[in-house]
């Protein structure tokens, strides 16, 4: 993107597992940067970070400190943006949000670039970035309502550890180490930061990602099926999720049972629709082992597929397997890509 004209631009949540990856992906995409500024807590400023060959202080996010700034990317806590973000706005940035604040505010566009990249002209100066595990199933989802339209969407999740950050993943390693040496281990965040009752996520599955409502459903669950319907605009699609967590540093797999509207689509065209996808990557072929994994999609960029097969009672109904590395595509490159977009098109 270097031909572009260069913008200011502010990342807050820097020294975090989503900022990191952030800062990465700015690097790697050589987005078109005047100035940058990294923000974070005041616990972690003063935290040096290099940014192509410079290093850079980390400094506490403040109200002031969005002065100036073009696009602020967010991705520290739902707390902090809902305190920020305005502020940011106020002061002339556009806040790319990557935490839950603003994702259903009826005001602010929840944008995924491959399904409903036009909903980002639409921003008053905040745009959401849904959650990890949403964003690779609709991309996936997104060439099959084009070419034969969507009647339901049932998905199981697994999800991996640094969905919940970078301390869940040194408590996983902990604990796996204390488990194969024979002593005692910890659990203190898993699978709800602050709870008081805990399980181990070791040689585990934890079938919580956050904290459960009143019908039943987590609000990681929750925020999948609701999330869908705004990012795809079928507010009456039926979406039902379970999600779980499993011990892996990076990327979540879904399997996901779709029913389309269209009858009589064989396999091989179902998966030729797949492959046609925006960002999206087949990798089908059983009789070889070709599959995606967490560790195959890791460090990765596109939504990969496989594993797709009609259901035998159901004939317009498909199960397929989504994998996708959730700090990239889940998060960070999710981001960025959508701060090219608007770039790219003079969206500021």
């Amino acid at each position: 993107m270097s031909n572009q004209k260069a913008i200011n631009i502010a990342v807050l949540g820097a020294t975090g597992a989503v900022g990191q990856k952030m800062i990465e992906t700015l690097e790697d995409r050589d987005f078109p940067i005047k100035e940058l500024k990294l923000l974070s807590s005041s616990r972690s400023a003063g935290s040096k970070i290099t940014f192509k060959g410079t290093e850079y202080t980390v400094e506490e996010a403040k109200p002031e400190s969005f002065e100036g700034v073009d696009i602020a990317l967010f991705s520290a806590g739902g707390s902090i943006s809902k305190k920020l973000a305005p502020e940011a706005v106020k002061r002339g940035a556009l806040v790319i949000d990557n935490t839950s604040a603003y994702r259903m505010d009826p005001e602010v566009p929840l944008v995924v670039p491959e399904v409903n990249e036009a909903d980002i002209k639409t921003n008053n100066g905040i745009i959401a970035n849904p959650n990890c595990s949403t964003i690779q199933m609709v991309a996936a989802l997104k060439p099959l309502e084009d070419k034969y339209g969507l009647k339901r969407v049932l998905v199981s999740t697994y999800q991996a550890v640094s969905g919940a950050g970078n301390e869940a993943v040194d408590e996983m390693n902990e604990q796996s180490k204390a488990m194969l040496n024979g002593e005692e281990y910890e659990a203190s965040i898993l699978p709800v930061k602050g709870d008081e009752k805990h399980f181990p996520i070791a040689f585990n599955a934890l079938p919580q990602i956050d904290v459960f409502e009143d019908d039943g459903y987590t609000f990681e669950e929750k925020k999948m099926m609701n999330e869908t319907k705004k990012i795809m605009h079928m507010d009456n699609l039926p979406v039902s999720a379970t999600c779980v967590r499993l011990p892996i540093a990076v990327s979540h797999a879904e399997s996901v049972y779709v029913e389309i509207d269209e009858e009589k689509v064989d396999v091989p065209a179902f998966k030729e629709v797949i492959a046609s996808g925006d960002g999206v990557t087949l990798q089908d072929n059983p009789s070889e082992q070709e599959y995606p994994t967490p560790l195959s999609a890791a460090g990765k960029k596109d939504v990969f597929v496989g594993r797709i097969r009609k259901d035998p009672d159901v004939d317009n109904g498909f199960h397929m397997w989504v994998v996708s590395d959730n700090l990239l595509k889940g998060a960070a490159w999710n981001s960025v890509q959508i701060a090219e977009k608007v770039v790219k098109n003079n969206w500021l």
